[in-house]
């Protein structure tokens, strides 16, 4: 797919393609439409009954996903290791604490985020999405008039390898923007590269084995803005879904409790640490480990008092790479087959031409038996 001009500094190649994944609808900004009039929700973004965040939905009994000492982690400890199998099996999801990253880096990471959506929004419509590409500013997932929206701003940016940064999309006015996003990328992809091989010892396979099946990884940036909403209880910030990513590593406010998890039936809020990063597997883990590792449905919810943003580090593997059971896993568990052998671009685009809805896109990965 050929984006509106030749990509400078960067990008996919010198003829200035886009990444070639899908694109979405242009859609208003929700932070302009709150500034201009905050007490009207149009009618797009209003959810249907059965998919507003009720507190009937709310799991009835008080849980907190797991917390991993990534210190611990990285210097072998069976202990942790055993956590972190739990928690890719039970739930999907957990907390690192004791990464590493410096606070600073996460500090200027955030402040980066946050002084983009302060840019005026003629300012901001230079780093619109093009057309026919997912990096830039817009909304993700709009792939038709029709459809309910969520209650978001988002810029979206690919960060790793360097060859596919398109520094178009990334704001030159503002100090230190580019600097902060290397080195926070810099320090996920270390994150990143532990938790795989602890993955990969549990999978049976050696430590640079997820590594390896990723072929050329990647990394891409969601940066998240929620506005404030009157009535949140009829919106939605993020609407349910998985992700299509091996894993998503997600940094957010320290003091706004928005993410929440399926689990048991009912949505369980996740409640940041300061400084933590959130990490849960992605719809390619769940193929690679024949669903041992699951890929959990999320959302995130708004509220009426302050604005909120987070930064979702998404880990792709190469478009070429396969999804599907890995031998290991398969002989180690004496589980039948359940998911198809996938080309990763086929399924990154099938669920890219939808809208975000739960885990229906794991239906192109499930074997009919399944």
């Amino acid at each position: 797919m050929k984006m509106g001009s030749k990509v400078e500094n960067g990008g996919k190649d010198e003829d200035g393609e886009g990444l070639g994944w899908g694109s979405s609808l242009p859609v208003p900004s929700v932070q302009e439409m709150v500034r201009n009039d905050s007490k009207t929700i149009p009618e797009r973004y209003i959810q249907k009954h059965e998919e507003r965040p009720l507190d009937s939905q709310m799991c009835q009994v008080s849980f907190e996903i797991p917390i991993i000492n990534f210190s611990l982690l990285a210097n072998g400890d069976e202990e942790e290791r055993g956590k972190l199998d739990f928690a890719c099996k039970e739930w999907g999801f957990f907390q690192i604490i004791d990464h590493g990253v410096a606070d600073e880096v996460l500090t200027k990471m955030k402040a980066a985020v946050e002084a983009f959506f302060a840019l005026p929004l003629v300012e901001k419509q230079k780093y619109a999405m093009a057309a026919n590409d997912l990096q830039g500013y817009g909304q993700g997932y709009v792939v038709s008039d029709q459809q309910k929206l969520d209650w978001n701003d988002l810029m979206f940016l690919m960060t790793l390898p360097n060859k596919y940064r398109n520094f178009k999309y990334w704001p030159t006015t503002i100090p230190g923007f580019k600097e902060a996003v290397e080195q926070y990328s810099e320090q996920i992809q270390k994150l990143t590269c532990e938790i795989f091989a602890n993955l990969s010892i549990l999978m049976g396979m050696e430590r640079n084995g997820l590594e390896e099946l990723h072929g050329e990884m990647k990394q891409g940036m969601r940066l998240n803005y929620y506005p404030t909403c009157f009535k949140p209880e009829l919106v939605l910030g993020v609407s349910p879904h998985s992700d299509a990513s091996s894993i998503t590593l997600l940094l957010q406010d320290d003091d706004i409790t928005a993410l929440q998890i399926k689990h048991d039936g009912g949505w369980v809020p996740v409640k940041p640490i300061p400084n933590a990063i959130v990490v849960n597997m992605g719809d390619a883990m769940e193929g690679w480990s024949n669903g041992m590792y699951k890929s959990i449905e999320h959302r995130a919810v708004t509220n009426a008092m302050k604005p909120r943003i987070s930064v979702a580090t998404f880990v792709i593997p190469a478009e070429e790479a396969e999804i599907g059971p890995l031998e290991p896993v398969l002989q180690n568990s004496c589980s039948p087959k359940m998911y198809k052998n996938v080309k990763y671009v086929d399924y990154l685009r099938y669920t890219l031409g939808g809208k975000m809805d739960g885990k229906s896109s794991l239906q192109l990965l499930k074997l009919e038996s399944e």
